[in-house]
């Protein structure tokens, strides 16, 4: 596939966009020309359940991406996130618009987080939408030209819309990514005030942004991306152990074999995701699809914050020097992690299985 054929490529260029202020512009143009930016979108443009029927491939393709590069699997798994609102939640006429501009190479992203300033839409009188407010952690600021932003209307309402960017400019407050990891995301404040919208440019209804199970489903995407990262970690960790020719050490080999276990347990949980989020009753079963993909990506959690502690105990200080990868690997995968409301999604699949106690473990899962 595309994707684990550019890894390599991507890991080696990792380097020259890890910077505050980075951003991996050429590692996203070769996803241009391998057609990657157009592939989330569905050959009929008619998504009528929760994710299209070859989703482990697209988890595939995040997790080689992340392997590669996280900074790109974050981005690219942003892009992933918007087409397929977009495709849930758009009109005919805005679907056939928003997949001209994937396929001509535009960047899509989501920005929700928000901080006290959040964004506000104004209506106009001729129909059309003033924004005020800020957005937090754009990902891809002033490269995506196709943002996803969620605002609030008058009525409390929670609106998305999709920012022609390239037309409109946002203000961009560079001196809010001051990150330990994931630099090269380009994750700035954007500030959108006096930004003007049509009314196609506002995508479904107030509140669908949350709509399960699609809202915390999509958890699984950023776990396939975090993996990737792990896998990259435990790749760099076999390569640097033979180099120095420490493969005989009982205690590498202990710990190479955990690290074997660990990386092929988080491919295990993501083909299940995958398997379970496209069976036929996963949007008639919001609960349940919830709850797996909370297990999922609290496993994958668990299995990354492991890796890098074995890999770290396998490298030593030495390995921690740059230019070796390792540095990086952690600092990304590290922030990467940190993704919101991790002990309130293992608690809600707990609270899930304990409302389904009249049904065996064996079949939990299972239609």
């Amino acid at each position: 596939m595309a994707a684990a054929q550019l890894a390599p490529r991507l890991a080696a260029h990792a380097i020259h966009s890890d910077y505050e202020g980075g951003f991996p512009s050429e590692e996203l143009n070769w996803l241009r020309e391998a057609g990657l930016l157009a592939a989330p979108l569905h050959k009929s443009l008619n998504i009528n359940y929760l994710y299209d029927n070859l989703l482990y491939f697209s988890l595939r393709t995040l997790k080689h991406i992340g392997r590669g590069n996280l900074a790109v699997g974050r981005v690219y798994e942003g892009h992933v996130n918007a087409l397929q609102l977009v495709q849930r939640f758009g009109q005919p006429e805005q679907l056939a618009r928003w997949a001209a501009d994937a396929e001509a190479g535009h960047l899509f992203g989501v920005w929700n987080t928000e901080a006290h300033d959040g964004v506000r839409l104004e209506p106009l009188a001729d129909g059309r939408y003033r924004m005020h407010g800020s957005k937090t952690f754009g990902s891809g600021a002033g490269h995506v030209t196709r943002p996803l932003i969620t605002g609030a209307l008058p009525d409390g309402g929670w609106q998305m819309v999709v920012l022609p960017a390239d037309q409109q400019s946002p203000v961009l407050d560079k001196s809010f990514w001051r990150p330990l990891g994931m630099r090269a995301t380009a994750s700035f404040k954007v500030d959108f005030t006096g930004l003007e919208l049509n009314a196609e440019d506002l995508l479904g209804q107030p509140g669908d942004y949350y709509r399960q199970p699609w809202f915390s489903g999509g958890a699984i995407r950023f776990a396939a991306v975090q993996l990737g990262g792990a896998e990259a970690v435990f790749d760099e960790t076999r390569l640097f152990l033979n180099q120095l020719h420490r493969t005989d050490d009982p205690y590498q080999r202990m710990r190479l074999g955990e690290l074997a276990l660990l990386v092929e347990s988080g491919n295990q949980w993501l083909r299940s995701a995958a398997e379970h989020a496209s069976r036929p009753a996963a949007i008639a079963e919001p609960e349940a699809t919830v709850a797996y993909a909370n297990l999922t990506r609290t496993a994958i959690e668990d299995i990354c914050l492991r890796v890098l502690q074995l890999a770290e105990r396998c490298v030593g200080a030495r390995g921690l020097l740059r230019p070796l990868p390792f540095e990086r690997l952690h600092r990304d995968l590290t922030h990467y992690l940190r993704q919101p409301a991790p002990d309130a999604a293992i608690a809600d699949a707990g609270r899930f299985v304990l409302s389904e106690a009249n049904i065996p473990a064996h079949a939990l899962w299972n239609d």
